[in-house]
Protein backbone atom coordinates (compact mmCIF):
# COMPACT_ATOMS: atom_id res chain seq x y z
CA UNK A 1 0.00 0.00 0.00
CA UNK A 2 2.60 2.33 0.74
CA UNK A 3 4.55 1.64 -2.41
CA UNK A 4 1.37 2.30 -4.47
CA UNK A 5 1.08 6.04 -2.72
CA UNK A 6 4.72 6.38 -3.14
CA UNK A 7 3.92 6.00 -6.97
CA UNK A 8 0.81 8.41 -6.82
CA UNK A 9 2.67 10.79 -5.37
CA UNK A 10 5.67 10.54 -7.51
CA UNK A 11 3.27 10.67 -10.52
CA UNK A 12 1.79 13.63 -9.60
CA UNK A 13 4.54 15.71 -8.80
CA UNK A 14 6.03 14.21 -11.87
CA UNK A 15 3.19 15.96 -13.54
CA UNK A 16 3.60 19.21 -11.65
CA UNK A 17 7.12 19.89 -12.79
CA UNK A 18 6.30 18.93 -16.53
CA UNK A 19 3.59 21.78 -16.34
CA UNK A 20 4.82 24.95 -18.02
CA UNK A 21 5.26 27.59 -15.92
CA UNK A 22 3.76 30.86 -16.99
CA UNK A 23 5.67 33.97 -16.83
CA UNK A 24 3.48 37.34 -16.44
CA UNK A 25 5.78 40.50 -17.74
CA UNK A 26 4.27 44.01 -17.04
CA UNK A 27 2.98 45.58 -20.24
CA UNK A 28 4.77 48.64 -20.37
CA UNK A 29 5.73 48.30 -24.39
CA UNK A 30 3.51 46.77 -27.02
CA UNK A 31 2.53 42.49 -25.99
CA UNK A 32 4.99 42.34 -29.63
CA UNK A 33 7.65 44.36 -28.16
CA UNK A 34 7.61 42.85 -25.08
CA UNK A 35 8.22 39.12 -26.68
CA UNK A 36 10.52 40.47 -28.95
CA UNK A 37 12.62 41.52 -25.90
CA UNK A 38 11.89 38.61 -23.04
CA UNK A 39 11.01 35.39 -24.91
CA UNK A 40 15.05 34.95 -25.78
CA UNK A 41 15.60 35.46 -22.11
CA UNK A 42 12.69 33.26 -21.02
CA UNK A 43 13.97 30.07 -23.36
CA UNK A 44 17.58 30.64 -21.69
CA UNK A 45 16.20 30.15 -18.00
CA UNK A 46 13.94 27.41 -19.84
CA UNK A 47 16.94 25.75 -21.13
CA UNK A 48 19.20 26.26 -17.92
CA UNK A 49 16.48 25.56 -15.48
CA UNK A 50 14.94 22.02 -17.42
CA UNK A 51 11.82 23.55 -16.90
CA UNK A 52 9.53 25.19 -19.69
CA UNK A 53 8.78 28.49 -19.21
CA UNK A 54 6.38 30.48 -20.59
CA UNK A 55 5.71 34.23 -21.81
CA UNK A 56 2.64 35.95 -20.70
CA UNK A 57 1.58 39.71 -20.43
CA UNK A 58 -1.80 41.70 -20.94
CA UNK A 59 -2.91 44.10 -23.27
CA UNK A 60 -3.46 46.87 -20.38
CA UNK A 61 -1.83 47.57 -17.29
CA UNK A 62 -5.01 47.10 -15.67
CA UNK A 63 -6.12 43.76 -17.13
CA UNK A 64 -2.50 42.80 -16.24
CA UNK A 65 -2.48 43.97 -12.73
CA UNK A 66 -6.09 42.12 -12.65
CA UNK A 67 -4.65 38.64 -13.39
CA UNK A 68 -1.83 39.38 -11.10
CA UNK A 69 -4.22 39.20 -8.32
CA UNK A 70 -6.24 36.14 -9.59
CA UNK A 71 -2.90 34.47 -9.38
CA UNK A 72 -2.69 33.53 -12.83
CA UNK A 73 1.43 33.42 -13.42
CA UNK A 74 3.64 31.38 -11.84
CA UNK A 75 6.22 34.07 -12.03
CA UNK A 76 5.64 37.60 -12.44
CA UNK A 77 8.15 40.91 -13.25
CA UNK A 78 6.15 44.05 -11.89
CA UNK A 79 6.61 47.57 -10.99
CA UNK A 80 7.37 47.82 -7.26
CA UNK A 81 3.93 49.14 -6.26
CA UNK A 82 2.25 45.70 -7.86
CA UNK A 83 4.91 43.73 -5.54
CA UNK A 84 4.04 45.30 -2.54
CA UNK A 85 0.70 44.83 -3.36
CA UNK A 86 0.16 41.96 -4.45
CA UNK A 87 2.42 40.10 -1.83
CA UNK A 88 -0.60 40.67 0.30
CA UNK A 89 -2.72 38.81 -1.94
CA UNK A 90 -2.52 36.26 -3.78
CA UNK A 91 0.78 36.37 -1.85
CA UNK A 92 3.86 36.65 -4.58
CA UNK A 93 7.40 36.66 -3.07
CA UNK A 94 10.46 37.92 -4.75
CA UNK A 95 13.35 36.51 -5.72
CA UNK A 96 15.27 38.74 -7.65
CA UNK A 97 15.86 42.33 -9.49
CA UNK A 98 17.65 44.61 -11.61
CA UNK A 99 21.02 44.33 -10.26
CA UNK A 100 22.99 47.83 -9.26
CA UNK A 101 19.80 49.81 -10.40
CA UNK A 102 17.47 52.13 -9.08
CA UNK A 103 14.30 52.80 -10.74
CA UNK A 104 13.46 56.47 -11.77
CA UNK A 105 10.16 57.97 -12.85
CA UNK A 106 10.57 60.92 -15.71
CA UNK A 107 7.90 63.20 -16.99
CA UNK A 108 9.35 64.41 -20.67
CA UNK A 109 8.09 66.95 -23.34
CA UNK A 110 8.38 67.62 -27.08
CA UNK A 111 11.88 68.41 -27.70
CA UNK A 112 10.62 71.85 -28.99
CA UNK A 113 8.52 72.50 -26.26
CA UNK A 114 8.24 75.83 -24.88
CA UNK A 115 8.00 73.89 -21.62
CA UNK A 116 10.85 75.14 -19.15
CA UNK A 117 9.65 73.69 -16.02
CA UNK A 118 6.74 71.43 -14.08
CA UNK A 119 5.38 74.95 -13.02
CA UNK A 120 4.62 75.26 -16.54
CA UNK A 121 2.24 72.22 -17.08
CA UNK A 122 0.21 74.08 -14.58
CA UNK A 123 -3.81 73.40 -16.10
CA UNK A 124 -2.50 70.71 -18.96
CA UNK A 125 -3.58 67.28 -19.75
CA UNK A 126 -0.67 64.68 -19.46
CA UNK A 127 -0.43 61.23 -20.49
CA UNK A 128 0.20 58.50 -18.33
CA UNK A 129 0.09 54.38 -18.76
CA UNK A 130 -1.89 53.91 -16.11
CA UNK A 131 -3.41 54.69 -12.52
CA UNK A 132 -1.02 52.00 -10.59
CA UNK A 133 2.13 52.44 -12.72
CA UNK A 134 4.38 53.23 -9.68
CA UNK A 135 7.50 55.33 -10.44
CA UNK A 136 5.71 56.28 -14.62
CA UNK A 137 2.47 57.69 -12.73
CA UNK A 138 2.05 57.42 -9.01
CA UNK A 139 5.78 59.34 -7.89
CA UNK A 140 5.26 62.61 -10.75
CA UNK A 141 1.33 62.74 -10.28
CA UNK A 142 2.61 63.06 -5.99
CA UNK A 143 4.99 65.67 -7.13
CA UNK A 144 3.18 67.57 -8.96
CA UNK A 145 -0.08 67.92 -6.49
CA UNK A 146 2.95 68.46 -3.66
CA UNK A 147 4.17 71.29 -5.87
CA UNK A 148 0.39 72.70 -6.35
CA UNK A 149 0.24 72.00 -10.30
CA UNK A 150 -3.18 70.88 -11.54
CA UNK A 151 -3.13 68.84 -14.34
CA UNK A 152 -5.53 66.41 -15.95
CA UNK A 153 -4.37 62.93 -16.07
CA UNK A 154 -5.30 60.48 -19.43
CA UNK A 155 -4.42 57.13 -19.45
CA UNK A 156 -3.12 55.21 -22.60
CA UNK A 157 -2.28 51.90 -21.32
CA UNK A 158 2.02 51.65 -21.66
CA UNK A 159 4.86 53.74 -21.95
CA UNK A 160 5.63 53.77 -25.11
CA UNK A 161 1.74 55.10 -25.81
CA UNK A 162 2.85 58.02 -23.56
CA UNK A 163 6.22 58.49 -25.91
CA UNK A 164 4.34 58.16 -29.21
CA UNK A 165 1.39 60.76 -27.60
CA UNK A 166 3.74 63.34 -26.46
CA UNK A 167 5.99 63.22 -30.11
CA UNK A 168 2.80 63.26 -32.01
CA UNK A 169 1.45 66.42 -30.53
CA UNK A 170 -1.34 64.92 -28.44
CA UNK A 171 0.40 65.91 -25.22
CA UNK A 172 2.47 68.74 -24.17
CA UNK A 173 3.61 66.05 -21.85
CA UNK A 174 3.87 62.34 -20.19
CA UNK A 175 4.96 60.10 -17.44
CA UNK A 176 7.78 57.39 -17.80
CA UNK A 177 10.57 55.69 -16.18
CA UNK A 178 14.07 56.23 -17.49
CA UNK A 179 15.03 52.81 -19.02
CA UNK A 180 11.73 52.39 -20.90
CA UNK A 181 12.13 55.82 -22.62
CA UNK A 182 15.97 54.50 -23.12
CA UNK A 183 14.69 51.18 -24.66
CA UNK A 184 11.88 53.14 -26.57
CA UNK A 185 12.52 53.91 -30.63
CA UNK A 186 14.96 56.33 -31.28
CA UNK A 187 12.89 58.14 -33.99
CA UNK A 188 10.58 58.75 -31.19
CA UNK A 189 12.56 59.92 -28.43
CA UNK A 190 14.95 61.90 -30.17
CA UNK A 191 11.71 64.19 -30.47
CA UNK A 192 11.33 64.23 -26.72
CA UNK A 193 13.09 65.75 -24.28
CA UNK A 194 13.52 64.91 -20.14
CA UNK A 195 11.30 67.42 -17.81
CA UNK A 196 12.05 66.61 -14.71
CA UNK A 197 13.35 63.09 -13.17
CA UNK A 198 12.08 61.68 -9.50
CA UNK A 199 14.16 60.27 -6.77
CA UNK A 200 15.58 56.78 -7.01
CA UNK A 201 13.71 53.77 -5.79
CA UNK A 202 13.43 50.37 -5.38
CA UNK A 203 13.09 48.89 -9.26
CA UNK A 204 10.37 46.57 -10.29
CA UNK A 205 10.79 42.63 -9.18
CA UNK A 206 11.00 39.22 -9.99
CA UNK A 207 8.13 37.42 -8.08
CA UNK A 208 6.47 33.62 -7.45
CA UNK A 209 4.23 32.50 -6.49
CA UNK A 210 3.73 30.47 -3.66
CA UNK A 211 1.99 27.72 -5.00
CA UNK A 212 5.91 26.95 -6.53
CA UNK A 213 7.96 24.22 -5.05
CA UNK A 214 11.25 25.39 -3.55
CA UNK A 215 13.26 23.67 -5.96
CA UNK A 216 11.73 25.57 -9.00
CA UNK A 217 12.10 29.07 -7.04
CA UNK A 218 16.08 28.07 -6.20
CA UNK A 219 16.37 26.97 -10.06
CA UNK A 220 14.73 30.15 -11.61
CA UNK A 221 16.43 32.52 -9.17
CA UNK A 222 20.14 30.53 -9.63
CA UNK A 223 19.60 31.18 -13.69
CA UNK A 224 18.33 34.81 -13.47
CA UNK A 225 21.59 35.91 -11.12
CA UNK A 226 23.98 34.03 -14.01
CA UNK A 227 22.84 35.22 -17.08
CA UNK A 228 25.17 37.89 -17.18
CA UNK A 229 27.99 35.02 -17.04
CA UNK A 230 27.47 34.25 -21.07
CA UNK A 231 27.59 36.15 -23.76
CA UNK A 232 24.15 35.22 -25.43
CA UNK A 233 22.92 35.82 -21.92
CA UNK A 234 24.20 39.34 -21.56
CA UNK A 235 22.90 40.25 -25.10
CA UNK A 236 19.70 39.43 -23.86
CA UNK A 237 19.79 41.45 -20.88
CA UNK A 238 20.96 44.46 -22.98
CA UNK A 239 17.43 44.11 -24.99
CA UNK A 240 15.60 44.80 -22.11
CA UNK A 241 17.87 47.49 -20.48
CA UNK A 242 19.86 45.26 -17.81
CA UNK A 243 23.27 44.94 -17.16
CA UNK A 244 22.57 41.99 -14.49
CA UNK A 245 20.44 40.62 -12.28
CA UNK A 246 20.44 39.90 -8.55
CA UNK A 247 18.56 38.06 -5.80
CA UNK A 248 16.31 40.01 -3.67
CA UNK A 249 14.49 39.50 -0.58
CA UNK A 250 10.84 41.16 0.28
CA UNK A 251 12.11 43.79 2.76
CA UNK A 252 13.92 45.38 -0.35
CA UNK A 253 10.88 47.04 -0.87
CA UNK A 254 10.20 48.46 2.14
CA UNK A 255 11.04 52.13 0.58
CA UNK A 256 7.82 51.49 -1.16
CA UNK A 257 5.87 50.87 1.51
CA UNK A 258 6.47 53.83 3.46
CA UNK A 259 4.51 55.62 1.12
CA UNK A 260 1.46 54.43 1.74
CA UNK A 261 0.24 53.97 -1.68
CA UNK A 262 -3.70 53.15 -1.73
CA UNK A 263 -3.86 53.33 -5.31
CA UNK A 264 -5.15 49.54 -5.76
CA UNK A 265 -6.92 49.41 -2.43
CA UNK A 266 -10.04 48.68 -4.46
CA UNK A 267 -9.27 45.47 -6.08
CA UNK A 268 -9.35 43.97 -2.26
CA UNK A 269 -12.53 44.88 -1.52
CA UNK A 270 -14.41 44.06 -4.71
Amino acid sequence: MRYGWFIFIWCVSSFTWASPLSFGVVPQQSPEELAKRWVPILENLSETTGFSIEFHTASTIPEFEQRVLNGEYDLVYMNPYHYTFFHQQPGYVALAKQKDQKLQGIIVVAQESPIKSIQDLDGKSLAFPSPAAFAATIIPQALLKKEGINIESQYVSSHDSVYLNVANGFFVAGGGIKRTFNNAPKAITSQLRILWESPSFTPHAFAYHPRLHSDQVSAVQNALVNLDQTEKGRLQLKAIGFSGIEAAQDSDWDDIRELDIQTLSHLLKE
